[in-house]
This record gives C-alpha cells, sequence and structure tokens, in this order.
C-alpha cells in the first residue's frame, strides 16, 4: 500500500467543487482514473500502488473525486448522481486541463461512468479499461436498495445485509459521508444497452476478479464490443481485484499497443 498522498486541485463544474490531482509525466498519454463507489482518488489509485505504476511508466496520471466522495462537493439529490452528470464530471475535468483525448480507467461504478463519457463523447475517449464491472453492465449487478439502507442505518451492528454490510463497513473505513452515498447508489445504476456497448469503438480491456461477485462476467461484456478483450484476475472479489499484480501487468501491456 502506498500511502503518499499527491497534491489536489480543483474545478467546478456543473455547480459543484470537483477535486482531482494531475501527477506523472505532463507529457506523457494521460490515463484519466475514475474511482468506485464508496471510494475515493486516494483509496481506488494512490493507496493501491496505481498512480506509482503508471507514473513510473511515463503517464500522465490524473484522477477524479467523483461527486459524493472524497474532498469534492457531496449533494444530496440522487438525480445528481445519474451516470451521464458523473461523466460529465470527467469531460470537464479533461476540458479544465487542456486535454482533447485521454484513456480512461475506471472501477466498478467509474467503469460505467467511462462507459458513459465514451459513448456521450467518442472523440475525446483513446481507450478504456473497465475494472470490477462485466455483463452487469448491461444485465445489471442485483438489488442495491439494502446498501443504501445500510448506509443510512445508525451503525454497521444494525445491519444484517452482507453486501450491504461489506459496502457501510468500507463507507466508515474511508470516511465518507454516508448521506451522499446512499444518495449515489439511488441515483447511479442507470444499465448501458447492450446495443450502445456494440458502438464503442475504442479498443476495450474489462478485468473482473474471478470471485467477484457483483461484476458479472467480463468476457460477456467483451463479447458485445468490437475491440474489447476480457481479463480474468484470479482469486480476487471485488474489493481486492483493484490493485492486483496481474491487472496491473495486463493495463501495462494493454496501454503499450493503445495509449499513444
Amino acid at each position: 500500500m502506498n500511502l503518499n498522498t499527491p497534491a489536489f486541485s480543483s474545478l467546478t463544474h456543473d455547480g459543484l467543487k470537483l477535486a482531482f490531482f494531475d501527477e506523472g509525466d505532463p507529457g506523457g498519454a494521460p490515463v484519466l482514473l475514475i474511482h468506485g463507489f464508496a471510494s475515493s482518488a486516494n483509496v481506488n489509485w494512490v493507496h493501491p500502488g496505481w498512480l506509482k505504476t503508471l507514473g513510473d511508466e511515463g503517464y500522465r496520471v490524473i484522477a477524479i473525486d467523483n461527486r459524493g466522495h472524497g474532498a469534492s462537493d457531496k449533494p444530496r439529490d440522487a438525480e445528481a448522481y445519474r451516470p451521464w452528470h458523473m461523466a460529465s464530471d470527467a469531460i470537464a475535468l479533461l476540458d479544465h486541463l487542456g486535454i482533447p483525448e485521454a484513456n480512461l480507467m475506471g472501477y466498478s461504478m467509474g467503469a460505467r461512468i467511462s462507459v458513459f463519457a465514451a459513448l456521450a463523447h467518442p472523440d475525446r475517449v483513446r481507450s478504456l479499461v473497465l475494472g470490477g464491472l462485466g455483463i452487469g453492465m448491461t444485465d445489471g449487478v442485483g438489488d442495491w436498495d439494502p446498501i443504501a439502507d445500510a448506509l443510512l442505518a445508525p451503525s454497521l451492528d444494525d445491519v444484517s445485509h452482507d453486501r450491504g454490510r461489506m459496502f457501510r463497513a468500507f463507507a466508515d473505513q474511508t470516511k465518507s459521508d454516508r448521506d451522499a452515498l446512499a444518495a449515489c447508489i439511488k441515483g447511479s445504476r442507470d444499465l448501458v444497452a447492450r446495443s450502445d456497448m456494440a458502438k464503442i469503438e475504442a479498443p476495450t480491456l474489462i478485468g473482473v476478479g474471478t470471485k467477484d461477485d457483483i461484476a458479472g462476467s467480463a468476457q460477456e461484456l467483451a463479447a458485445l464490443m468490437p475491440h474489447a478483450q476480457a481479463l480474468d484476475i484470479p482469486g480476487r472479489d471485488h474489493m481486492l481485484a483493484v490493485g492486483d499484480r496481474v491487472f496491473k501487468k495486463a493495463v501495462l501491456e494493454f496501454y503499450a499497443k493503445v495509449a499513444g
């Protein structure tokens, strides 16, 4: 685990202050990292070593704290968290930094946001890495209402739902704003039509842990896309796959071919 937190800056978009960092080689191919639900740029990308891994390879490494997370503003309205709104935040960050095209890498909810960004702005997305979300992107990942309930419960001891307990414990660990996260989980679950996945021309790597019971099949999602490949991350569940060395090695090999 790497705990060297980079310096954060902020931009204002859609009336919200959004925190981000911009590290690595300023002249390197830009990689925009979009974290998952209840996480943050630090928790998802710095602590598991992604900033160092990508920075050491000469990439420009940018990461945003999604609205409702980290140091960004935290609206309480579920409608504010629709995936296309959060995708517009990511594109606004590229605009803010003067970056015409970037490689987008998202984990879980961040993967969904990345796909919405690629569909709305295909000219801005050079490649996609989708971690922690396979065919669940189009078919759903089960009932998430108990997770909202778990986030709003008085304490973890009041939560009996297994997945709810997992996310509540994670939210407590990351010292997240649980009211904002409850709004986010209610508003951010829009699915992507299979026909829309087929429209994404960007080269794509989809990585899912073999013990992930949330994401759904990486192979099934890749089969819908014209230029996608699937990666099994051995022995990892939804929470542990993100920093896995097999995943990192595959991403570096993928970027060596497509990142520019």
